[in-house]
């Protein structure tokens, strides 16, 4: 008799609009800088690229560098992203290269280092650093995804304010904001110093990057610099307006296929799952957040991760797949810099999905484990099709926003009791 409960296919009907074109819409957004760029012939320009799994950043990354070469400036790219990839040049280099940012595709030199300068301090006595590549260009341009941050909550969460502050800090600048921000908090933090390094004048503005709730680009939008805080927190709100969510306010078991650090900072993203490493010691529910998820079960890593599993502290249960993914230096550099060591602590593991699943469920409470409520999704950035347990037919019987895609059948395992893939699982 089979113990686990059966799931059928639901598709959320999100109301999105993507770009059409990626070249043109950047090119009509950096048209502002082009008057400073004309005035300084042969400027060099550090474009920031960062470590997040941002739809179409080889594309947008070429299109800008493309159109400052047009204004007549020489751009280079810099990983700007803290401490990730390891905290080593390679490894950041390597981050890029996995989204197709090359030399050879982009076109341009990238500069990648661990070094960096102190620029000063700010009024709250932090002391600043800044990439040693960056500061010798004429000007700096952070390209990134403006979105809710998974840590915390403020009027400028991840964005380019964020990346003009920890991204070009490298590990330098992302341990001192971090400790810093274990007593400021983060906004206060970011805010001051990006305002220092956009107190140099060298900061030619920002390129913000908007995405819809199924992961295209929704918008890309030049920031001025001298707008740059305020207009960073307008594109905010536009963000977390256009965020996905799960469609229900209750869930015993969520299945996540994959994490990783390429799709959230902490490796899921706590906006979806209601959890957050409050006082960064301990994963508790986020506050005003649905659904309230009781077990949550992480099945593998993404090979884009480089083996950071930054996050996986947040799950009750992961697989022995996963663990053979793990590096645990990467893991743990991430965790301690950021102060979060409870993101990377190693949670209950199973050698099979079904094994975890079935410890899930029996440990949420359930007096009749058939009638769980599950909801299985591929990963934090994929909801707009989820699977779910016949407890919730008749909850979403008759919602409009969303579609029953099959019927109702046994969660599908390989012959090695893992979950088959996502797509594999949809019925025809």
């Amino acid at each position: 008799m089979n113990s686990l409960p059966k799931v059928f296919r639901v598709r959320q009907n999100f109301r999105t609009q993507g770009l059409d074109n990626i070249p043109n819409a950047v090119a009509a957004s950096l048209q502002q800088f082009k008057p400073v760029l004309a005035a300084r012939p042969g400027a060099s320009v550090a474009v920031g690229a960062g470590s997040r799994g941002i739809s179409n950043i080889a594309a947008i990354i070429k299109a800008v560098c493309r159109e400052l070469r047009e204004f007549g400036a020489a751009p280079f790219i810099v990983p700007a992203m803290g401490s990730h990839g390891g905290a080593t040049a390679e490894g950041q280099r390597h981050i890029l290269e996995s989204y197709g940012i090359t030399e050879e595709a982009m076109g341009v030199p990238i500069k990648a280092s661990m070094e960096v300068i102190e620029l000063g301090r700010t009024a709250s006595g932090i002391r600043v650093f800044l990439d040693r590549n960056a500061s010798e260009a004429d000007f700096i341009l952070p390209v990134n995804r403006v979105k809710p941050h998974t840590d915390f909550k403020g009027e400028n969460e991840s964005g380019v304010v964020k990346m003009t502050a920890i991204g070009f800090g490298k590990l330098a600048g992302a341990g001192e904001y971090h400790r810093a921000a274990f007593h400021l908090g983060h906004e206060r933090v970011f805010r001051e110093v990006a305002g220092v390094v956009l107190g140099t004048g060298r900061v030619l503005g920002g390129v913000a990057i908007l995405e819809n709730a199924v992961h295209e680009t929704a918008k890309i939008a030049a920031v001025a610099a001298d707008n740059l805080i305020a207009e960073d927190h307008q594109l905010l709100e536009e963000a977390r307006r256009m965020m996905p969510r799960l469609p229900c306010e209750q869930i015993d078991l969520l299945i996540i296929d994959e994490m990783g650090k390429d799709l959230s900072g902490t490796g899921m993203d706590t906006n979806i799952i209601g959890r957050v490493v409050q006082g960064y010691t301990t994963a508790v529910p986020a506050h005003n957040t649905a659904p309230r998820i009781t077990r949550i079960l992480v099945c593998d890593l993404t090979p884009a991760s480089g083996g950071n599993a930054i996050g996986i502290g947040l799950a009750d249960f992961t697989t022995a797949r996963l663990m053979d993914k793990l590096d645990p230096q990467a893991t743990v550099i991430n965790g301690l810099t950021a102060l979060s060591p409870g993101n990377a602590k190693i949670p209950v593991y199973f050698d099979t999905d079904r094994r975890a699943i079935e410890a899930g469920l029996k440990t949420a409470g359930l007096e009749d484990l058939l009638a769980g409520r599950v909801v299985r999704i591929k990963n934090t950035l994929s909801l707009a099709e989820i699977e779910m347990s016949e407890a919730y037919r008749d909850e979403i019987g008759a919602r409009s926003d969303l579609t029953v895609l099959g019927e109702a059948r046994e969660m599908s395992f390989d012959p090695q009791g893992n979950l088959r893939p996502f797509e594999e699982t949809r019925q025809s």
